[in-house]
């Protein structure tokens, strides 16, 4: 009788592992062999910007055939590497991420290389460590667009705050870096006061505020994000300054994303341009490579078939630059710069994108 029962357990025990490897365990659904198991992990919710991009993931994963699994880091590198551990643990056979302080994720990256994990980077770009391929648009590019119209708006006099980024992050450097160097070339006779602000929109207001203060004369604002939006209308709105393009008062204001509402802020006056960040390609093509990789294939630097560059940022790793359009009211152009209308239906910010 002893016997039999032990047999009995043990084939109840193997029944119920069986069950859990055809629902896939955990609350996940079953995957077939046809659909390798790949890792993202989404860097924050609290932006419009990074909610876009957790609704375009999934869509994708399933167009491209991929089983998915994905965490949530909350801008917190401790976090990313339990998160990034846990993947690894669920057998995902590729990883993407989109961290935030890019100088600091040299060793999760090494974890992943001994594992041969392929990783893709997201929206950003590390400091160190090796990942398959960066998916981003030129963060440069962003800095000079944003240099260009304020440059042509103010005709090359004035004074201007930079709410900026995250200076530990590429995208904070380069967007600064490169509005900067626009400035000191192109529009010398503009001012810059440039306020650190970590992406964070609480801290971007302040900065402002006290900006205006002391400077009342200040006619433009570039926000290295739509982070800094809803404080820097509140902001202008309490001075007095948030006034039509026409009235000799009116500041105007470049942001970063092409969030659906710096596209309707646009259109009513508030703002007055963007750059529109391709969420909806950020995520098609994080997991584009993903599958790549798992595929064995390789990329050469130089043009590809979905209007961008693919370029060497230093050896062994590439970046493939996706299309990233400033956005205005009348899709002039400002500073050699061409833009297009913020009520362009391909911008991803209009829904149809």
């Amino acid at each position: 009788m002893r016997l039999k029962t032990v047999l009995c357990s043990a084939v109840s025990v193997l029944s119920a592992l069986a069950l859990l490897s055809d629902c896939g365990g955990s609350g996940t659904a079953a995957s077939s062999s046809d659909a390798p198991l790949v890792g993202v992990d989404y860097p924050r919710s609290d932006t419009d910007f990074w909610k876009s991009y957790i609704k375009y993931t999934p869509q994708f994963a399933k167009k491209l055939g991929l089983s998915l699994k994905t965490t949530n880091s909350q801008n917190d590198l401790a976090k990313l590497t339990g998160d990034v551990q846990t993947l690894i643990v669920q057998g995902v056979r590729g990883m993407a991420m989109a961290p935030q302080s890019t100088f600091a994720i040299g060793p999760i990256l090494s974890q992943l290389e001994a594992k041969k994990i392929p990783v893709v980077t997201v929206d950003t770009r590390p400091d160190t460590g090796h990942v398959f391929m960066v998916v981003r648009a030129d963060n440069r590019a962003y800095g000079e667009k944003a240099c260009q119209y304020l440059g042509a708006k103010l005709g090359g006099k004035g004074k201007v705050v930079m709410l900026e980024g995250d200076l530990s992050s590429i995208n904070g450097r380069d967007r600064t870096e490169a509005f900067n160097d626009c400035m000191k070339k192109n529009y010398p006779g503009i001012k810059v006061f440039g306020e650190a602000t970590n992406w964070d929109g609480a801290i971007a207001a302040q900065r402002l505020q006290t900006d205006l203060t002391a400077h009342p004369d200040i006619r433009g604002v570039y926000m290295q994000s739509s982070l800094a939006l809803s404080g820097t209308l509140q902001v202008l709105k309490q001075q007095g300054l948030l006034v039509g393009p026409k009235d000799s008062k009116h500041v105007f204001v470049v942001s970063n994303d092409g969030v659906p509402r710096e596209l309707r802020d646009i259109a009513k006056g508030n703002i007055d341009a963007t750059v529109s960040q391709p969420v909806d390609l950020y995520a098609k093509y994080a997991l584009y490579y993903l599958k790549a990789a798992i595929d064995g294939k390789t990329f050469k630097p130089g043009r590809t078939d979905h209007d961008s560059t693919i370029v060497q940022v230093r050896p062994g790793l590439l970046e493939d630059q996706l299309s990233a359009p400033l956005v205005t009211a009348d899709g002039a152009t400002y500073g050699g710069v061409p833009s297009v209308k913020s009520t362009d239906p391909s911008l991803w910010g209009n829904g149809t994108g």
